[in-house]
């Protein structure tokens, strides 16, 4: 892969779950992260654009008046997306902020269906309000068909519920989303290293920034419960290669609650050029064959498991199966089609077919 790709979140959920309070959340702990957002109010007064706008400056494209999904097409999608996509923009991450009325599986599909290639799905992230679940749900039966379709469910407000009805809420959530993790938040306080890598802290010198002085003023709420207790992560390493197709298995029925997987990958012999880096968000895959780094005296497969309700011990063991570990173990050369079905371009124009058909069938919705 020549150049990174931008990771591009749709942040979904019904009229006052809290979007825009998890998204601003999102903006003060990025520790760096340089984030851009589309922010889609409906209603000619944009007031979740001026909010978020306080904290992004020129990084904001404000769609007002309308639900992006009826709004606009892919193309003028791809627009905005240009603009974010700059290289003097220097973002990591985009966020769009649907509407309140929005379908997230229109925006999915159009995000899918971008013609930018700087730019890659990011999930999914459906808000739910856990004090008015019920009541949004009899009123908006569609909320279930959202719920089915979302890579992480946050079910904000988990505050203003006990805990017996919490539990329920979770479980009852989880049955309606298909897999995806259900992550419980206050206020929108959900740890941003589910959606990105939050940069460390540089050393400061006078001034504090906009960071510093939040962290201060909101200390006495910060360890009320550490924002990483609501979801589980687990690490894998492995000298030995990974059998691809032991792989695929292992991704095609990986367990409910797994949202995020990164890291690199070492095929052997069957690619010994390359190292391929995973890009998986819920149902979305994506592979990204690059250069072993110069130097490296050992190759490693490294990966990082993010999720929550996930038995991080049989995963490991799962993935344990899929070393290859001699010889006779050794997969044959046409095991790799399956993992290069999901890289974005391979030098076969048969292959480039089918991963451009196979571009939204990948996603699984």
């Amino acid at each position: 892969m020549s150049k990174p790709q931008i990771p591009v979140i749709v942040l979904a959920g019904f009229l006052g779950s809290g979007k825009t309070t998890l998204l601003n959340h999102l903006l003060r702990t990025s520790r760096g992260t340089r984030i851009g957002a589309i922010v889609n109010d409906f209603g000619s007064i944009e007031i979740d654009a001026m909010t978020v706008a306080g904290q992004l400056g020129d990084s904001t494209v404000s769609l007002g008046n309308g639900c992006l999904c009826c709004a606009v097409d892919a193309s003028e999608l791809d627009v905005f997306f240009d603009k974010l996509t700059r290289p003097a923009a220097g973002l990591d991450v985009i966020v769009i902020e649907a509407s309140g009325l929005a379908e997230p599986q229109e925006l999915v599909r159009m995000l899918l269906a971008s013609d930018n290639d700087r730019i890659v799905y990011g999930g999914l992230v459906e808000v739910v309000d856990a004090a008015e679940f019920q009541q949004t749900r009899e009123r908006h039966p569609e909320l279930d068909r959202h719920l089915a379709v979302a890579d992480l469910v946050v079910l904000n407000k988990a505050d203003r519920v006990g805990d017996g009805e919490r539990r329920a809420l979770r479980e009852t959530i989880t049955g309606l989303a298909d897999r995806a993790a259900v992550v419980p938040a206050s206020y929108g306080r959900v740890d941003p290293e589910l959606f990105f890598e939050p940069r460390p802290r540089t050393e400061r010198v006078g001034q504090l920034s906009f960071e510093d002085l939040y962290d201060d003023d909101h200390d006495e709420h910060a360890h009320d419960g550490h924002l990483h207790a609501a979801y589980e992560s687990a690490s894998f390493t492995s000298a030995d290669p990974l059998h691809p197709r032991r792989l695929l298995d292992f991704l095609d029925s990986r367990p409910e609650g797994l949202y995020r997987i990164k890291g690199f990958i070492d095929f052997g012999a069957l690619d010994p050029r390359n190292r391929y880096t995973i890009h998986s968000v819920g149902r979305f895959l994506r592979f990204y064959p690059e250069p072993w780094p110069s130097g490296d005296a050992e190759r490693l497969t490294q990966l990082v498991f993010i999720g929550s309700g996930v038995d991080t011990g049989a995963l490991v063991s799962h993935l344990d199966a899929a070393r290859v570990t001699g010889t006779e173990d050794a997969p044959e050369e046409h095991s790799m089609w399956g993992v290069l079905r999901y890289v974005p371009e391979v030098s076969s124009d048969d292959l480039s077919e089918d991963t451009s058909e196979d571009s939204s069938e990948s996603y699984g919705g």
